[in-house]
């Protein structure tokens, strides 16, 4: 009887050193899918001048990411962004526009034509990247980790809804709810370079500027 009892403990003794090591080793796992969970410094873009930007000279950096166009409604934002890049670029806020002609054709210019209407019209000085494609298969990597931690946009008040159905109706590379719905969808970046807000294109600069400062 006292062999059995021996046997039995000697079983249990050895499941709780298994059940220990497989404690460890999924707390290894978790703590390594931790360490490499993307960030925003992990990317790399072209600026409109065709000269390669790493994200990682943005480390510590607020970043607002915006799909912008010449030729669009929400166009004169342009004055917006760049008076929340000038009141806020001592503290570290960084206001990039990645310009995009998916929806209606609505940046046709080339890199050059779009930097003369931006500051010849809005006096923009905030970094402009290589037009580029937002939503598809031809995406920038940026918008996708993007949309991946920032899936959803909200839209306040009958006016906004309003514009975002009839946006819904209109926007052809708008495929899924992750999907950015038309220009100047903003994406804020806190320092961390995880975690992100997102904005609809009804939103003006100025309604998210408590969350700027929030992050900074």
């Amino acid at each position: 009887m006292w062999y059995i009892c021996i046997v039995n403990d000697i079983m249990m003794i050895k499941k709780l050193i298994l059940a220990g090591l497989l404690g460890i080793l999924s707390l290894s796992a978790s703590c390594k899918q931790d360490k490499d969970m993307a960030k925003i410094t992990d990317f790399k873009a072209l600026n409109n001048k065709g000269v390669e930007v790493d994200f990682k000279d943005y480390e510590g950096k607020v970043l607002l990411i915006v799909n912008t166009a010449s030729k669009c409604g929400f166009s004169p934002q342009y004055d917006g962004l760049e008076a929340l890049y000038q009141k806020y670029k001592d503290k570290g806020l960084v206001v990039i526009g990645f310009p995009c002609d998916q929806f209606a054709g609505q940046e046709p210019g080339s890199d050059e034509q779009i930097e003369e209407f931006c500051r010849l019209n809005h006096g923009v000085t905030f970094p402009l990247m290589a037009k580029g494609d937002v939503n598809g298969e031809n995406a920038h990597p940026i918008f996708e980790f993007l949309k991946a931690q920032a899936p959803k946009e909200e839209y306040r008040g009958l006016k906004a809804k309003a514009t975002q159905t009839m946006l819904k109706g209109i926007s052809k590379s708008y495929k899924k709810e992750s999907d950015i719905l038309w220009n100047f969808t903003k994406f804020l970046v806190a320092k961390d370079g995880v975690t992100v807000k997102r904005f609809a294109p009804v939103a003006e600069p100025k309604d998210f500027e408590k969350d700027i400062e929030a992050f900074l």
